[in-house]
């Protein structure tokens, strides 16, 4: 038997997100029954909680009110699969995905062609410091904030309260700045978008208050489409909003990597990652945003690398409303006392 050592073997090298998006097209095809079985187990308990909450109107207002709690957790659950639409992900025919996404912008009241254009601008910009302001939370630098007078540092502070972003801000989004094709205003086809959209929630609401009067407005879709929209913004914000996520000058910018660095894997009791439509695994998303999202699972289950990064826990997810400028120094996001203690 030799005696020689054996030789040494090449360390496997680390996957770049370039790599990652060769592998993650393995799983971009969506499976048509499959959409349609999740279409339909999140519409009929829509309906049919509607329904439940109509009923109880009669018996007791707070037991309508908790209903509407689960309309709004089914309502989540259909603005993701409106977002998958969106990407095209949803039905392999286009037309089809078009058409679910804007049948469900009437009830998400988010008109579906012009959220799936700024949405797009989200994905393709996103992390990338000189393209900032279209469809994400506006977040400045350390230096931009320092460079501010008193009075704009007093309404970036006010901006960026937790208050304002999830307490204000989510009905302002959805009840007032998705009436007008915000961001698009120079293009018809997104005023088309935003009016049929509007003329359609309309109609609804005044059949609901011809049939029911004010209460069904006021104690269902209210609260439903409210909560709905809340969490739907705090999703939206810790996907991106944390302490290592990634904002580069365009000089620097790479596409992949800041999807891959800059989006968290909100990590969910099986329920809400349910009725979120697994939507926390998001650093998958952005990386390769054709992925169906009930096939996201699937490449956490294969992908043992991508199922342990950028993990974030609810309880450590509280601690990003708390997070407020990007420091282009130690790359984090910080807090507006950080900041303070780090350039005072």
């Amino acid at each position: 038997m030799s005696n020689s050592p054996e030789p040494i073997q090449p360390q496997a090298t680390a996957k770049t997100a370039r790599d990652w998006v060769k592998l993650l097209a393995h799983y971009r095809e969506p499976d048509h029954l499959r959409s349609v079985f999740e279409l339909a187990v999140t519409v009929v308990p829509f309906v049919l909680l509607w329904a439940l909450a109509w009923w109880s109107l009669s018996v007791s207002y707070w037991l309508t009110l908790a209903v509407s709690v689960l309309i709004a957790a089914f309502l989540l659950r259909l603005f993701t699969i409106q977002h998958d639409c969106g990407h095209g992900s949803f039905f392999k025919n286009r037309h089809v995905s078009d058409w679910t996404g804007r049948i469900i912008g009437v009830l998400t009241l988010t008109p579906y062609d012009v959220w799936r254009r700024t949405h797009s601008i989200h994905h393709s910009t996103h992390g990338n410091l000189d393209k900032r302001g279209m469809g994400d939370i506006h977040t400045l630098t350390v230096a931009e904030y320092r460079a501010l007078g008193r009075w704009d540092q007093l309404m970036y502070r006010i901006y960026r309260h937790p208050v304002t972003l999830f307490v204000l801000g989510p009905g302002y989004l959805f009840f007032l700045q998705n009436r007008i094709p915000y961001g698009l205003m120079n293009q018809m086809r997104y005023w088309i978008s935003a009016m049929g959209t509007n003329a359609v929630i309309f109609a609804a609401l005044a059949v609901i208050w011809y049939f029911g009067g004010l209460m069904p407005l006021l104690l269902i879709f209210l609260p439903a489409t409210l909560i709905a929209a809340t969490a739907g913004l705090w999703l939206f914000y810790v996907q991106h909003q944390f302490e290592t996520t990634q904002w580069e000058q365009e000089e620097d910018w790479q596409l992949h990597d800041a999807a891959l660095h800059g989006s968290s894997h909100y990590v969910l009791p099986p329920v809400l990652q349910w009725l979120s439509a697994n939507i926390g695994i998001h650093h998958v998303h952005h990386l390769y945003s054709r992925i169906p999202f009930y096939r996201l699972t699937e490449v956490l289950r294969d992908h043992t690398e991508l199922a342990e990064g950028n993990r974030m826990t609810i309880r450590e997810s509280l601690a990003n409303a708390r997070l407020h400028l990007w420091d282009e120094d130690s790359k984090r996001l910080l807090s507006f006392a950080q900041a303070r203690s780090l350039y005072s």
